[in-house]
């Protein structure tokens, strides 16, 4: 996605505008345009060029932003360019120009109240000149008022700028009401003097409460209060983007010749080495090749515990060493980094639109011009009622600087941002808008066991030596890892190395074996001070040696309980069980629990069998276990839960690619440095699968946020135009000075954006008030009986195809027809295994795979 950063943009009319004119050029896939960053990103083969020419054509100015160029030491040298332009692209300028424009305006305006409304309605003195000369009062009053038009000249210049391209927007609205204000009073004020030269002072005396230049100049000293407010706020929305920014370190100490020298952390690359002293960020990401240390990695994950370090560790960028001098390799610099990953995916986020903002920008599409319409005919109608010209001009005013686009425009983005930067923070990043709002209405999870909900590394649970074996009394339990260890050391076995793992831990000392040969799928055999050990699965094990009926029952029940029984003879005598399990995380129970209160359906899909499978879905407490899946059955499975409700995958992103991707919401659990997983919607960088929940729980928030901000827009709008145009005053006399009405709309942008700041204070890892989700009718999340699990399966005998593309295309246009739920391809038996979810002709079948130039000879 090319980006782009857009100027001249001041409300949700403007980027609806921008983003219609870039979507007409030829060769552009897709448009989004954020009216919170003034950035746009663009899909396509389009050139910059000819995007910006659009953008100009459409009445704004657009430019490129800066992007690092292909070459991999050009890519560093330009980082930090790169980084200061995105840094740049986030200051707020806006706030101070708002405020001396602010300023400069009140000196002037205080002025004109005095003189319009202090002394006419209050009776307040003037200098002896004013007695009595009114029309020396109407010229002071327009001065006052020019000047002060012209220090807020840009609603002018932006809102007649727009008009004349077509696209009026919120300057339009509020540079028409403060020109008709200002136009009738200049009228009255020459009226004023011809009555004036007639001598009629009555007719003087009446038009001096025709005056309307107070709210002239009083609508756009409104605004720009508004403005003002509204541009702090939205700087605060940005407040996690720009810490992670300056988190990017600016030097490196690399080791060149021999000798230790600070450089620019642009000029570090790749297979570099660098120190790290105790105290200091790590300037790129690397791996430690001397030292040990603990590193603070909150700054990406948000987690507060150091982590220690050892040689072959991985460190990223922006973490800080807490303790010991470390020298590493430099493995990922530039915009490669982590950080850099993490601030681009966060800022590519903000760029995208969440499907929730299509409803408000279509209003936004037609309605300054709709306010405008509603403005003239409200005019037209007081007047003819009978009303005068000016109570007609002050409602037609008022409906113009009450109608606030700027409230629908900001109502989605602000919040996606404010929930994004909680996310980051927190080590959750969500890659688009679109992931953040639909990750909170997931209603079944599908949980990949190895690595999600267990630690996926084998850990030693049970050591149980056979007495008889062993004589006398002591750490029998220590003797049997002892013979187990010595034996596993050669063996590169996963169970084989949680063996060693345990002795080290326990401290157990390995002896030397001879003979070592493994047994492939069984166990294996050594000789250890001259007696012949055999270890491995209880089939094998028992050939050699008679195992009793006690440790068969004890081998059953940890079978029974997940876990993996490894038995361990000498010569021709048993010396006991070792059980080995892939543990399940500390945080998986109360991570599901924390799920099922949410109101999802929780399910384990494994390889494991049944009885395995179903041991560890006990312990996490799932809903439901789907056993025997294996890598490439997962994406056939979440197809099939995908019938039943929304469903979000969590795996680790490389194995579990296409059940990711299937699935209508990817997540990537314990991702690290790998943070840019393409499979993956949501990519959680720590391996704690309460995150998960974290995650549902944010987004969550985020769309009950959206909501109210979408509410309170089209409510204050519903409410605020009727009420501005004199609905309400022949029933109850209600009628709304202009002057309200600008500050009603200079404040209604400033509650949306307040309100979504709100999110900052969102606790995700709380669930103290979790709900369960609203059950989707079209989708039920029960768990299905037998009757909907039924299927039919087509066999469909095909010539022609020769090779794996062939099978692809074949299982791709079968897969696409909607009564067929999986196709099983095969180029080699030349048959194709249809599972159907409803019923289909033979020849529809057949007509679909002949389309693809291959030839059914029979289905069955």
């Amino acid at each position: 996605m090319k980006q782009y950063t857009v100027t001249g943009m001041s409300c949700a009319a403007c980027s609806a505008r921008v983003e219609k004119a870039v979507s007409k050029v030829d060769g552009v896939t897709s448009c989004s345009v954020s009216l919170l960053t003034n950035s746009m990103g663009v899909e396509g083969s389009a050139t910059d060029a000819q995007i910006v020419e659009a953008v100009e054509q459409a009445g704004y100015g657009a430019s490129p932003k800066v992007t690092a160029t292909e070459s991999e030491n050009d890519k560093a040298n330009n980082r930090l360019e790169q980084l200061k332009a995105a840094q740049d692209a986030l200051v707020d300028r806006e706030t101070p120009k708002l405020r001396n424009r602010l300023i400069s305006s009140l000196i002037f305006l205080v002025v004109l109240m005095y003189f319009s409304m202090g002394h006419m309605m209050w009776g307040w003195p003037l200098p002896e000149f004013f007695n009595g000369n009114h029309v020396a009062m109407g010229l002071l009053q327009l001065l006052l008022t020019v000047a002060v038009m012209v220090i807020n000249q840009k609603f002018f210049i932006s809102g007649f700028k727009g008009l004349i391209h077509g696209a009026p927007n919120m300057d339009t609205l509020v540079a028409l009401g403060s020109a008709a204000s200002f136009g009738y009073s200049v009228y009255t004020l020459f009226a004023m003097t011809a009555a004036q030269v007639n001598g009629d002072m009555d007719a003087v005396m009446a038009y001096m409460h025709e005056f309307y230049f107070e709210s002239a100049a009083m609508i756009l000293a409104l605004i720009t209060v508004g403005k003002m407010l509204e541009a702090h706020s939205k700087g605060k929305t940005t407040d996690a983007l720009k810490s992670l920014m300056q988190l990017a370190p600016k030097t490196a100490t690399v080791v060149r010749d021999g000798v230790e020298q600070e450089i620019s952390v642009d000029a570090v690359k790749k297979g570099d080495i660098f120190v790290v002293r105790p105290g200091e960020n790590i300037p790129v990401d690397g791996e430690i090749i001397d030292g040990t240390t603990a590193v603070n990695e909150s700054a990406l994950t948000g987690e507060s515990i150091p982590v220690d370090k050892q040689p072959k560790d991985a460190v990223s960028a922006a973490t800080v060493n807490q303790s010991g001098f470390i020298k590493c390799r430099a493995t990922r610099v530039g915009e490669d980094t982590t950080l850099s990953q993490i601030i681009q995916m966060v800022s590519d986020a903000a760029a995208t639109k969440a499907p929730i903002a299509k409803i408000a920008d279509r209003v936004s599409g037609v309605f300054v011009p709709a306010v405008i319409t509603i403005a003239i005919i409200t005019i037209i109608a007081w007047l003819i009622a009978g009303e005068t010209v000016g109570f007609a001009l002050a409602r037609g005013i008022s409906v113009l600087v009450i109608s606030c686009p700027c409230a629908l425009g900001l109502a989605t983005p602000v919040a996606i941002m404010v929930g994004n930067g909680k996310g980051a923070k927190s080590g959750i990043l969500f890659k688009t808008a679109a992931s953040l709002e639909a990750t909170g209405r997931t209603q079944i999870v599908a949980l990949d066991k190895t690595g999600t909900i267990t630690s996926g590394e084998p850990k030693v649970t049970d050591i149980v030596p056979d007495e008889t074996f062993f004589e006398g009394t002591g750490n029998n339990a220590g003797k049997l890892l002892a013979i187990a260890a010595s034996v596993e050391a050669k063996s590169e076995h996963p169970l084989a190395k949680a063996i060693m793992e345990h002795a080290k831990t326990d401290e157990i000392a390995v002896a030397e074996v001879t003979d070592f040969s493994a047994v492939v799928g069984n166990g294996l055999t050594a000789i250890l001070a001259g007696k012949m050990i055999k270890a491995g699965n209880l089939a094998f094990v028992s050939k050699f040696v008679k195992v009793s009926d006690d440790m068969r029952a004890k081998a059953v029940e940890f079978s029974k309980e997940g876990k993996t029984p490894l038995f361990f003879a000498a010569d021709d005598r048993l010396c006991g069980i070792i059980a080995v399990a892939d543990t399940i995380k500390e945080d998986s129970p109360e991570a599901v629990r924390q799920l099922k209160n949410m109101g999802i359906r929780v399910v384990m899909l494994t390889g494991d069998n049944e009885q395995t499978a179903n041991a560890i879905g006990k312990q996490a407490g799932v809903d439901e276990v789907i056993a025997g899946v294996l890598p490439d059955g997962k994406e056939a499975v979440i197809r099939k839960l995908k019938k039943q409700g929304r469903v979000a995958m969590v795996g680790d992103g490389i194995n579990d690619a296409p059940a990711l991707t299937r699935a209508d919401m990817g997540i990537a659990i314990g991702a690290g440095s790998d943070v840019a997983i393409d499979a993956a919607d949501v990519v959680l960088m720590k391996s704690r699968l309460i995150d998960v929940s974290a995650a549902v729980r944010l987004s969550r928030a985020t769309l009950t946020n959206i909501h109210e901000n979408l509410f309170w827009a089209f409510f204050y709008n519903v409410i605020g135009i009727p009420l501005a145009a004199g609905l309400w005053y022949p029933l109850l006399g209600w009628k709304l000075n202009p002057m309200f009405g600008a500050a009603a709309m200079s404040l209604s942008s400033f509650c949306v954006v307040t309100n979504a700041l709100r999110l900052n204070l969102c606790r995700v890892y709380d669930p103290k008030h979790d709900r369960k989700a609203t059950p989707d009718r079209k989708n039920k999340t029960n768990k299905p009986n037998e009757s909907e699990e039924k299927s039919m399966t087509k066999t469909m005998n095909i010539e022609g195809m020769m090779c794996g593309h062939c099978e692809a295309r074949v299982k791709k246009a079968l897969e696409a027809l909607d009564a067929v739920s999986e196709a099983a391809v095969s180029h080699e038996s030349g048959t194709a295994v249809v599972t159907l979810s409803s019923d289909i002709s033979d020849e529809k079948l057949k007509e679909t795979v002949e389309a693809e130039d291959y030839k059914v000879t029979s289905i069955q």
